[in-house]
């Protein structure tokens, strides 16, 4: 091959890979940053039950009273429900079920609470737990008096008893976020909040959860629109927040 052929098609080649990473979209840009290449996955299987754990953030309006699985009223209007969406559209041949029971205002030990009619008796095969923004938030204003070892010992003992009654149940794990400066996040926040982040990402570690990383993607986010862009609150997304976080979950799993 000549030189001006080589050349040639050193040039076609860096061409092509900038258009490459052109046609991706910002928020995919967002996700490949956040995200190791070799980061662990859960692998789907026909049959799975997938079940969505936790606050208003996975709640986002759901009716409560109706107990169906993929229903659209019945897992909301947030990221739940979009990534649902994605896995019914992709795998119709799989049959999976996909609830979610997450409930505004909940924090660790409301789950307990509520963990044998609204997760052990679902059974499910696959469990998305994202709790913790609450136990810190009512904290901070006087609505709660836990603490981080509150936090954490609770998450502990809700996975343990998990886990005795689902051995084989696989966990993902959500990390709490926060985007400072918009409206119910101030500096009051931090660097006290980054514990609960912490703490949730050592549980995951702890139980071999698939650890997604919310408060990266967000802060990633941040770098082609504004906070306010992705959350309306500082801690509840906005449409395309949600769609952010989705494409976050869906990237802990494979199948």
């Amino acid at each position: 091959m000549s030189n001006s052929s080589q050349t040639n098609r050193r040039n076609f080649l860096k061409k092509t890979s900038l258009a490459g990473i052109a046609a991706l979209s910002a928020p995919q840009l967002i996700l490949t940053a956040a995200t190791a290449p070799k980061a662990k996955k859960i692998n789907l299987n026909s049959n799975d039950i997938i079940l969505f754990q936790g606050d208003s953030i996975t709640d986002a309006g759901r009716d409560r009273k109706n107990m169906s699985f993929n229903h659209p009223a019945a897992l909301g209007s947030g990221y739940a429900y979009l990534a649902a969406a994605d896995l019914l559209y992709k795998h119709p041949s799989k049959n999976f079920k996909i609830y979610n029971k997450g409930i505004s205002g909940n924090k660790v030990y409301q789950l307990a609470e509520r963990w044998d009619s609204d997760c052990l008796e679902l059974k499910p095969n696959i469990l998305s737990i994202l709790i913790g923004v609450n136990d810190f938030w009512h904290m901070l204003n006087g609505r709660y008096d836990g603490t981080i070892e509150t936090y954490r010992n609770d998450y502990i003992k809700l996975l343990e008893r998990t886990k005795n009654a689902l051995p084989d149940v696989k966990l993902i794990i959500g990390e709490p976020f926060a985007v400072n400066r918009i409206k119910a996040v101030n500096d009051k926040w931090f660097p006290a909040f980054n514990e609960y982040r912490h703490a949730a990402r050592e549980i995951a570690q702890r139980f071999n959860a698939v650890f997604v990383p919310y408060q990266s993607v967000f802060d990633k986010a941040e770098k082609s629109a504004p906070g306010s862009y992705w959350t309306g609150d500082g801690v509840h997304p906005t449409i395309a927040g949600a769609r952010l976080m989705a494409e976050a979950w869906l990237n802990a799993v494979k199948g």
